[in-house]
């Protein structure tokens, strides 16, 4: 039982992958087609183009996945697919491939939750690591704060009330001018900028709620920009993104570090797309190592989308049988509970 092999699809936003993983913990081969180049035109993911384009690509990308891995569907004990959260027509596509494979091949499917994949991809790096811990989760569609009591067992904590803090990069970043993502193009600027040459506002830092909110942060980048060029003065884009970016830093790492002493926690885990960010990283480990708490956080091809984290938290499922039928449906709005 611990040699099988899962073959799990991702296709939740804009980035097609599947990878083979075996036993939850090995990654016998992997593909990705990212969808970057066709949305940086238009500042954001348009889901209609995300949505042909993973009708294009996605028997490819799985093809290229068994290729590397050296095996053929007869040799997959069971297919995993992204569920939701997501773009509810780039959810369709990898349902119904992976519905499709799992008729003609007669394997069982398991449904995964993104964001549990994002945690797992924390478990698939780090074997040692064990529950409970806080798991911060930071990406372009979601900013969760959550308590992971054991596999499985998720209770949120607190979530953005309104732009997660990769969504807030991104349109940053495009009012700037900048490109897009945001976010890369934001950290490599703010290396650059000092945090403290402009006061951006820590929205909710002192509430005692473990809840964030960026709607007012970027409209405050918005509103100095907007006064500077008014004053025909120019910008100073390095501590611009420098300061930007510290804002966000600053009220996820005191929440985060909030939430591990009021649960009395020994682990943060960092997950997302924005976990790559090298500067929440030394926050996080300059706050938890005093604390004595351990810090985290996947590798760069890991924090991004990818199909490895969902093998990876489909293994539990298929140790415990819990499979979708064949009338199984995406659900664009999934929770992590």
């Amino acid at each position: 039982m611990t040699e099988a092999t899962i073959l799990a699809i991702e296709t939740s936003c804009d980035e097609t992958a599947a990878a083979v993983v075996r036993g939850g913990r090995e990654n016998l081969g992997d593909a990705v087609a990212s969808q970057i180049d066709l949305h940086a035109r238009f500042g954001g993911v348009v889901p209609e183009i995300a949505s042909r384009s993973h009708q294009e690509v996605v028997d490819l990308i799985i093809d290229e996945a068994l290729g590397r891995a050296g095996l053929r569907l007869k040799d997959i004990d069971a297919l995993a697919i992204t569920q939701g959260p997501g773009l509810p027509g780039a959810l369709m596509v990898g349902m119904a491939t992976a519905k499709a494979i799992a008729y003609a091949a007669r394997k069982p499917l398991i449904g995964v939750n993104h964001l549990e994949g994002h945690i797992y991809a924390n478990l698939f790096t780090h074997p040692e690591l064990e529950p409970p811990f806080i798991a911060l989760v930071v990406s372009g569609g979601h900013t969760i704060l959550a308590y992971v009591e054991r596999p499985g067992s998720y209770e949120v904590l607190g979530q953005t009330l309104d732009d997660a803090a990769g969504e807030a990069f991104d349109k940053v970043a495009g009012y700037l001018g900048l490109g897009y993502p945001g976010g890369p193009i934001l950290e490599r600027l703010a290396t650059q900028g000092d945090p403290k040459a402009i006061k951006f506002p820590r929205a909710m830092l002192n509430t005692p709620d473990y809840d964030f909110s960026l709607s007012g942060l970027k409209t405050a980048v918005l509103y100095y920009v907007a006064k500077k060029r008014a004053a025909g003065e120019e910008l100073n884009l390095p501590d611009l993104a420098a300061g930007f970016q510290a804002a966000i830093i600053d009220v996820q790492v005191q929440k985060t570090i909030r939430a591990v002493e009021d649960r009395e926690a020994e682990t943060i885990v960092l997950a997302g797309g924005v976990a790559a960010n090298t500067a929440l990283q030394r926050a996080l480990t300059a706050a938890a190592e005093p604390r004595g708490r351990r810090l985290y956080y996947p590798p760069l091809d890991l924090c991004t989308d990818n199909a490895v984290m969902i093998g990876a938290a489909a293994w539990p499922k298929f140790l415990a049988k819990d499979f979708l039928g064949l009338d199984a449906e995406t659900d664009p709005n999934m929770r992590l509970s």
